[in-house]
C-alpha cells in the first residue's frame, strides 16, 4: 500500500512539473497586460493579434504542410521498411537493419541537423523548404519503423502462407491480408512521426534558411528578442491541436480495438 501511495504522489508531482508550465503560458496569453508578472485582466486581444500576424499565420502554414508531407512520406517509406526487415531470413542482416535503424534516433538532433547541413552545403543545395523536408523525412522513417514492426511479429506468417495458397497474387497479400493487420501501427507511425516533425527544433534549426522558417524556429527568434504574449496565445492553440490529435489517435485505437475483439468473439462464437 505504502508503495501504490508514493507511486501516485511521484506521478503527481510529474504531472505538475510536465503541465505546470504550459497551464501558465496559457493563463497569461488571456492576461491584458503585455508582461507574465502580473496578470492584469481577461482579454482575447493576443489571440486577435496573433490572427493578424500574416508573416505568423504563414509560418503556422509552413511547419502543418512540412509535418503533413514528411509524416506521410516517412509513413509509406517507414512501412515498406519494416516489412523488409520483417522478412529478412538471415538474422544478422535483420540485426544490422535494425541497428542501422536505431542509430538515427539515438543519435543527438543536433549532430543529425549539422549532418543534414554539411551535407546540403556539399552539394550546393539551398537550404528552405526542401532541405527541412527532407531533413524531416529522413528522421522520421525510423520512428514509423519502429512502430510497424511490432504489428508484424504479432502477425502469424499462416495467414500469408494460406492467402497465397488460396490463389492470391503479391500485391493482393500485401492489400487484403498484410496492411489490414498492421493498419494501427502505421496509424501509430504516423502520428508520432507527424507530432515529432510538428515540434522540432534543433534539426530545423540547421536546415532552414532563405526566408523559410517553422514555428519551433519561429518561436526561439521572438522569445530572444523578448516576452511577447502573441507567443502564450499561439502556444496555447498548438496545446489545442496536440490534445486534440491524442483524443483523436485514442478514438481511432479504441475503435479498431473493439472492432478486432467483435471479430474474435464472433469466430469463437461460429466455432462452438
Amino acid at each position: 500500500m505504502k508503495n501504490i501511495k508514493w507511486g501516485r504522489i511521484y506521478l503527481f508531482v510529474v504531472l505538475v512539473v510536465l503541465y505546470l508550465p504550459i497551464f501558465y503560458l496559457i493563463f497569461y496569453s488571456f492576461s491584458t497586460g503585455e508582461r507574465m508578472s502580473n496578470y492584469q485582466g481577461f482579454t482575447f486581444s493576443h489571440y486577435a493579434d496573433l490572427f493578424a500576424d500574416s508573416r505568423l499565420i504563414t509560418i503556422v502554414i509552413n511547419t502543418m504542410i512540412i509535418a503533413l508531407l514528411s509524416s506521410l512520406i516517412a509513413t509509406i517509406i517507414g512501412t515498406l521498411g519494416a516489412i523488409a526487415i520483417n522478412q529478412t531470413v538471415s538474422r544478422r542482416q535483420k540485426n544490422v537493419l535494425l541497428t542501422l535503424n536505431n542509430i538515427l534516433l539515438v543519435s543527438p538532433d543536433v549532430i543529425i541537423g549539422a549532418s543534414f547541413l554539411i551535407f546540403f552545403t556539399a552539394l550546393g543545395i539551398g537550404l528552405g523548404f526542401g532541405s527541412v523536408l527532407f531533413s524531416h523525412i529522413a528522421f522520421s522513417i525510423p520512428i514509423v519503423v519502429l512502430m510497424v514492426l511490432p504489428r508484424l511479429k504479432e502477425m502469424d506468417s499462416a495467414l500469408i502462407d494460406v492467402a497465397k495458397d488460396l490463389g492470391a497474387s503479391d500485391m493482393q497479400v500485401l492489400s487484403r491480408v498484410l496492411l489490414p493487420f498492421i493498419t494501427p501501427g502505421i496509424l501509430s507511425g504516423f502520428f508520432m512521426a507527424f507530432t515529432y516533425s510538428l515540434d522540432d527544433f534543433a534539426v530545423t534549426f540547421f536546415v532552414t534558411g532563405n526566408g523559410f522558417s517553422t514555428l519551433s524556429v519561429e518561436i526561439y527568434s521572438r522569445a530572444r528578442q523578448g516576452i511577447n504574449l502573441e507567443i502564450n496565445a499561439l502556444s496555447a492553440l498548438m496545446f489545442v491541436f496536440a490534445l486534440i490529435l491524442v483524443i483523436g489517435y485514442y478514438l481511432i485505437s479504441t475503435h479498431n480495438r473493439s472492432k478486432k475483439d467483435k471479430k474474435r468473439a464472433t469466430v469463437s462464437g461460429v466455432v462452438r
